[in-house]
């Protein structure tokens, strides 16, 4: 059993990431999630690893100047090559405890080797119910995009 799935970035959100709102930018929080998420996908390959797709990002709440955020990716489900990943953005007040959940979404990332090759991961295996739940959710949703993408190659007739 491997316990590097997990990695947690923390981090004051700064007047540069806010848009014309007065809100955290959302490219700036989709830039972490990208962040977080290759870290752990690199952790658990030990392989530079590319995005392969970004999947459900949920802006749910706003991210003020100030805030502490902290961004959790954790590898739920791998392929061959494949690494899918829950992130978690949470932001709050620095001076308390309590967090509130900003942003979600499911990322996959694919190791490759120094030329650019697809390469093998390791398997992860689910330790708890929530671990397995999250595993059939990226299932799912690793079967549907197949299907999407299938579906409108053939309709725009790119097979």
């Amino acid at each position: 059993m491997r316990a590097d799935n997990i990695v947690n970035f923390q981090f004051l959100a700064e007047p540069t990431d806010v848009n014309f709102g007065g809100k955290v930018h959302g490219g700036m929080v989709m830039k972490w999630i990208d962040q977080a998420s290759y870290a752990c996908a690199a952790q658990w390959s030990k392989r530079y690893c590319v995005t392969v797709s970004a999947n459900g990002i949920r802006f749910i709440r706003p991210i003020l100047v100030g805030q502490m955020v902290k961004v959790s990716a954790r590898i739920i489900h791998t392929g061959k090559t494949s690494m899918h990943i829950y992130v978690v953005v949470r932001s709050g007040d620095p001076k308390e405890r309590k967090t509130v959940v900003t942003n979600r979404c499911f990322i996959t990332f694919m190791a490759i080797d120094e030329s650019g090759y697809p390469i093998k991961v390791e398997d992860y295996v689910p330790q708890t119910d929530e671990d397995r739940m999250l595993e059939q959710v990226a299932m799912h949703a690793k079967d549907f995009a197949k299907q999407l993408d299938c579906d409108f190659e053939e309709k725009l007739g790119w097979k």
